[in-house]
């Protein structure tokens, strides 16, 4: 905080300009240059300094005015009541403080009951039902005056047009005005993504966003498109009596047929329940089916928070607790290639440190280089970053905003930064990798995954181990694992001798592993564990597989043309050969005998199915197998050579293909009739 009234007054003047020129960027130009937590952080620096220096308010302080999301060529609409936002709290501090600001205004030691629910990350709407039909929808807008947006909000499904939806519920008042928030789905914004992939259109980044751009749209078809969703979650005005509490308000919506966030929401009459459910539920929003960014704390009784009023633009009765931002604008500083177990180069973004959801970040994931290309990424740009939960941080795109113009173009390398080997690219694959399969970045990598739980499984051994025994020259590869001795180990720093035990106990275990574990943590391009089981059906052998041909392994259900080739290709390499011997004169298991299943049959030899959305009772892992063991091959595209495409529920663009293309559609009661099969309900 400024020491000074001086200082605080430049303070506040600079912040001003920040803000006004951040809100014009986001709202006018559509191009903000930082992230809605970084302006949240400006925002209320203003509004503590205005606090402490009350002659520093002025009329055309940002804190002055409701944010806008109004669209100059729309119908506007004048809401019946302001359509207020909430204040913030960070912490449990200022969750304990706001109720006691309020309970400045209340009676001496009354108790309140608080109503706990998610603070959606999506499109404010207010919608009014005259005798039970929707005839309006507008946008918060202003908070005084919204967009109308009534024929699009009719496009979306849980947005009921009549109230009660279903016979018996409530009636409502005459006039009705219910809050709510649009919003995508995470699964409907990924889907959404994947129908704009398969049409070669670029991809949306931001769900909020283009749930805000659908809804806009001035052809309600474009928004028909747009798989969004509504939560209600408030009654704004009625005419007629309505609940008295917020809790029995979220009951009657969802009786009349709007839905609401009951996995999210609950009550208390306990200050601290309410503040420890909210600190922990950091760690449950990733669980939730929609994006939030926080919660809402209200107080329950309607009356009691009417009676605590508004101070600036807020009501006193509602406080919003934020979580930690996930996002934040920082500096691309360069670009470095990481090598993978199977060669594979991974683009790294170097960045200024930035603070990002409780933890300092330096590093972030780019994904691949067509990415960084699709997204036109440069080093040098303003980009934002994004770390969800535990999830890795990773740049989600530049601020093209932002840009100064010295920014370097990225381009994939052209060799090894580990070995300087000669970096190929295979015809229609994303991936660049190292051709050298004896780089030293590889060789280390693959031992890692080598001895990991979803491959060899040999505990006592990680990263740091495996780094130490090729430092020491113990290892030169995979194989040199079964020869190590108690001698060797011993003196090795971290080594006592109950870990040696161990380990050379779980190393003479991992020998006898099933072949498949074995071919999967081999270090072959696009063989894992789910591929090496479809080869050990086919192969029961190491030698038998080291032989086979492309064209027989194309043969071979599920197994594309170029992990084919990689298959071949490893085989081919003498190094790779000469491993294999090494396996064998350890006593590695390289056989698998072939296990007869007497239920199998060929009824649907010759057949290819697409499978698209849920199935009730079959996993798709299950369905597949099934169709599989009657001699079907499962494929992830639709084309006019499909037989059958399986649908379930919430089926996405491979449903709309195949009924494009005149493709049989089956159900899983009808996939298990042409099989013969049945599935334990």
């Amino acid at each position: 905080m400024p020491a000074s009234l001086s200082e605080a007054a430049a303070r506040a003047a600079e912040l001003h300009r920040a803000l006004h020129e951040h809100s014009y960027r986001y709202h006018v130009l559509h191009a903000p240059i930082i992230t809605d937590g970084e302006y949240d952080k400006l925002f209320n620096e203003l509004k503590a300094l205005e606090a402490d220096y009350p002659d520093l308010l002025t009329p055309d302080s940002p804190t002055q005015r409701v944010g806008s999301d109004l669209q100059s060529d729309m119908p506007k609409v004048e809401h019946v009541v302001p359509i207020l936002s909430l204040g913030n709290a960070y912490d449990g501090d200022d969750i304990r403080a706001w109720r006691e600001r309020i309970g400045r205004l209340l009676p001496e030691n009354v108790r309140l009951e608080y109503v706990v629910e998610p603070k959606f990350d999506g499109l404010s709407v207010v919608l009014t039902y005259i005798d039970g039909v929707l005839t309006l929808a507008a946008t918060r807008g202003n908070g005084e005056v919204g967009d109308d947006v009534t024929p699009n909000v009719r496009t979306i499904r849980t947005v009921p047009l009549r109230i009660p939806v279903a016979s018996g519920g409530p009636i409502p008042p005459a006039r009705l005005v219910v809050r709510g928030e649009v919003l995508f789905l995470k699964r409907d914004f990924e889907s959404l993504n994947r129908r704009m992939a398969d049409e070669d259109l670029p991809l949306f980044v931001n769900a909020r966003n283009t749930a805000s751009g659908a809804l806009k749209q001035k052809d309600p078809r474009v928004t028909a498109q747009r798989p969004l969703t509504m939560y209600g979650y408030a009654i704004m005005d009625a005419d007629g009596e309505v609940p008295a509490t917020q809790w029995d308000t979220l009951h009657f919506l969802r009786n009349v047929g709007f839905l609401t966030a009951d996995e999210a929401i609950r009550r208390f009459d306990d200050l601290e329940d309410v503040i420890a459910y909210a600190l922990a539920f950091d760690v449950r929003r990733h669980d939730l089916p929609y994006e939030i960014d926080g919660l809402v704390i209200k107080v329950n009784d309607h009356a009691t928070a009417l009676d605590l009023g508004i101070v600036g633009k807020d009501p006193r009765g509602a406080v919003a607790y934020k979580f930690p931002a996930e996002e934040a604008t920082t500096r691309l500083l360069d670009v470095v290639a990481n090598v993978g177990r199977t060669g594979v180069l991974t683009p790294t973004a170097v960045l200024e440190p930035v603070f990002v959801s409780g933890v300092t970040v330096r590093q972030a994931s780019l994904h691949n280089y067509d990415l960084i290309a699709q997204k036109d990424i440069h080093i040098g740009d303003t980009v934002i970053v994004k770390r969800s939960g535990e999830v890795i941080p990773y740049v989600v795109g530049p601020v093209i905003a932002a840009r100064a113009g010295t920014e370097c173009t990225i381009t994939p390398p052209e060799v090894c930064p580990v070995c300087e080997s000669a970096v190929a690219r295979d015809e229609g694959e994303v991936a660049y990798y190292c051709t050298n399969p004896a780089c030293p970045e590889r060789v280390a990598r693959n031992i890692e995954y080598f001895v990991s739980r979803g491959a060899l499984d040999i505990e006592g051994l990680g990263e740091r181990g495996v780094r130490l025994l090729l430092e020491q020259g113990l290892i030169r590869d995979e194989a040199d694992l079964f020869t190590l001795t108690a001698d060797q180990l011993m003196p090795l720093e971290g080594f006592a001798e109950k870990k040696v035990e161990n380990l050379l106990s779980s190393i003479q275990a991992a020998k006898d592993r099933p072949l498949a574990r074995l071919i999967g943590a081999l270090g072959i391009r696009g063989v894992g564990v789910t591929v090496a089981e479809l080869l050990v059906r086919h192969y029961h052998t190491v030698e038998a597989l080291a032989v086979a041909a492309v064209e027989e392994l194309e043969t071979i259900a599920g197994m594309g043309p170029h992990t084919a080739s990689a298959i071949v290709e490893w085989f081919a390499v003498p190094r790779n050969r000469a491993l294999i011997e090494k396996f064998r004169a350890a006593g590695v298991r390289l056989i698998e005998e072939p296990v007869v299943d007497e239920t199998a049959s060929d009824v649907l030899d010759g057949l290819t199915f697409v499978l698209t959305g849920t199935l009730p009772n079959l996993q798709r892992n299950a369905a597949k197998a099934l169709i599989e063991k009657h001699g079907g091959r499962v494929t992830g595209s639709v084309s006019k050579k499909t037989s059958y495409v399986v649908v379930g529920d919430e089926a996405g663009s491979k449903l709309e293909k195949a009924q494009e293309l005149g493709v049989p559609l089956l159900d899983e009661a009808g996939l298990l009739v042409l099989m013969g099969e049945t599935v334990d309900e």
